[in-house]
């Protein structure tokens, strides 16, 4: 089975930057890629970024120039970096693994952290 553990959130201020990470355990050669969705209150998760398991990054558009993904082979973990916080940040943010085989076939997600962007 493939395990997320994500890390990283808290109370930050318009204008920092904060790095959230997300820990793959078990079945991680599974895994064709980490995706990163941004939940804010009332609102469905909303997918903001992607990294596969050969490199290929994708950022959606609003957030592009601020958001940056990259992984840490060696740990099993990727790092999702959200640079000049805004407000409309503060959500909870979650990895998820798009795992190709063995029991945990299909999306396994991570806990969430929370960010929460002060002014």
């Amino acid at each position: 089975q493939v395990h997320l553990v994500e890390s990283g959130g808290g109370l930050v201020q318009v204008g920092d930057s904060l790095t959230i990470s997300c820990a793959a355990s078990g079945d991680t050669t599974c895994i064709s890629a980490i995706t990163w969705y941004q939940q804010t209150p009332g609102r469905e998760r909303e997918l903001v970024a992607s990294l596969s398991s050969n490199n290929l990054t994708y950022v959606v558009d609003s957030v592009k120039g601020r958001f940056t993904v990259v992984r840490d082979n060696v740990k099993n973990t990727d790092y999702l970096t959200i640079s000049v916080l805004k407000p409309e940040d503060t959500a909870v943010y979650y990895c998820a693994a798009d795992v190709k085989c063995g029991p945990s076939r299909g999306l396994a997600w991570g806990q969430g952290t929370q960010v929460t962007v002060s002014s």
